[in-house]
């Protein structure tokens, strides 16, 4: 265990953050279907969630640093989550379903990128153990995807939204057991982040994580009704959920390990290259159950690696007074920018071209991606103060 730090108190709030995730992200788009939105309607909603962190995080990270008070803006952000989402019981018309996920994806997408700030500023020196921390969001995923299976099979998609209520009360409650811990020293001078932004390695980084997520976007957002459509049930495919994160937190488990034995660009090269052949695989193999298995087994490399070797450059790249905006940075190109492009395009060319070959463009996606940090991910990274 990490000595002098409130592992358990950080790692309860990543555990509930991502079980919300765990309910929300694989069972709205049933939820939505269930209530009569087609594919195209589906992948807009979606991308008004993912949307929202094109500018959230970024705003609210300039704040935090800007007024080094991370936590009462964690704390704001999940209490007004909450209100936010409690919309979603008003109505089912579409209008207003996109302005209650756009406000509620404005707080909800913010609170994170600044918590991995304030854990980050917790380790300090120990950054190779984040994911010690951060495999508790990845245990609660699995929890609330399988349980929530179970309780779809036998209460039908009605239960989601009750379901992610509570787990977003839990979020709130965790925030208040938390103090702030400031990392900007004032004996750090970083560059001014205009400066910053304009080193290619870093715009490059930002490309292919844009291109990561895009190419994740059309699983996370039809996966669920993929599987179902392939005669999968409603607890076999929270099953299969949980196998993709359950190899995820081995792969936070080991990261410490495999960081000390392998270079970042190796570990960043493997998880991209790896995301072309998954893709692939749930393209034209969904009905074989071993390679389906096979293809979820994936998620360690091209989610738990990336996010994590993701995370080292940018806690390397952006330094003291920039941290929160650095990770919030992060959060608005690849989360935001590319997972609404991606729920985006998922939603036309499902319906358009279908679903297998929605996969092949997220296969290529991912490859490009990958030459893109081939040509332009050092070994290390550079020091921008240097």
């Amino acid at each position: 265990m990490i000595k002098n730090i409130p592992y358990w108190r950080l790692s309860s709030f990543y555990g509930l953050y991502f079980a919300s995730l765990g309910a929300f992200i694989p069972y709205l788009s049933s939820y939505l279907s269930d209530k009569g939105f087609n594919s195209i309607e589906i992948g807009q909603l979606m991308a008004v969630i993912l949307g929202s962190k094109i500018i959230a995080p970024y705003l609210w990270g300039w704040v935090a640093d800007h007024y080094n008070n991370r936590i009462l803006l964690i704390r704001a952000g999940a209490f007004l989550a909450i209100i936010a989402y409690l919309g979603l019981f008003y109505s089912s018309q579409f209008w207003w379903l996109v302005l209650v996920l756009a406000l509620f994806g404005f707080f909800w997408n913010a609170i994170l990128p600044q918590f991995e700030a304030l854990t980050l500023n917790y380790l300090k020196n120990n950054e190779d153990y984040y994911s010690w921390v951060r495999m508790w969001g990845s245990i609660g995923f699995i929890v609330a995807v399988v349980l929530l299976g179970f309780l779809i099979n036998k209460m039908g998609s009605s239960i989601v939204p009750i379901i992610v209520v509570l787990l977003l009360i839990g979020i709130a409650l965790s925030t208040l057991l938390l103090q702030d811990r400031c990392g900007a020293s004032v004996d750090e001078s970083p560059l001014p982040m205009r400066k910053i932004l304009h080193n290619k390695l870093i715009i490059a980084l930002f490309i292919s994580c844009l291109l990561v997520q895009a190419s994740h976007a059309p699983y996370y957002t039809f996966y669920t009704i993929y599987a179902k459509a392939h005669g999968y049930t409603a607890i076999s495919i929270g099953f299969l959920w949980a196998i993709g994160v359950f190899a995820e937190v081995l792969a936070f488990a080991f990261m410490p390990w495999l960081s000390k034995r392998f270079s970042l660009r190796h570990l960043l090269l493997l998880s991209l290259f790896s995301g072309s052949l998954r893709w692939l695989l749930i393209a034209f193999y969904m009905d074989n159950i071993y390679l389906t298995v096979f293809a979820q087994i994936f998620h360690a490399s091209t989610f738990g690696i990336y996010h994590a070797v993701a995370i080292a450059y940018i806690h390397q790249y952006f330094k003291g007074k920039h941290q929160g905006k650095g990770q919030a940075l992060y959060s608005s190109m690849s989360f935001g920018v590319g997972g609404a492009l991606g729920s985006l395009y998922g939603g036309y060319l499902w319906q358009s071209i279908g679903a297998n070959y929605t996969f092949v463009i997220a296969a290529i996606l991912s490859f490009i991606a990958f030459a893109i940090s081939w040509k332009y991910t050092p070994m290390v990274a550079q020091k921008n103060n240097e």
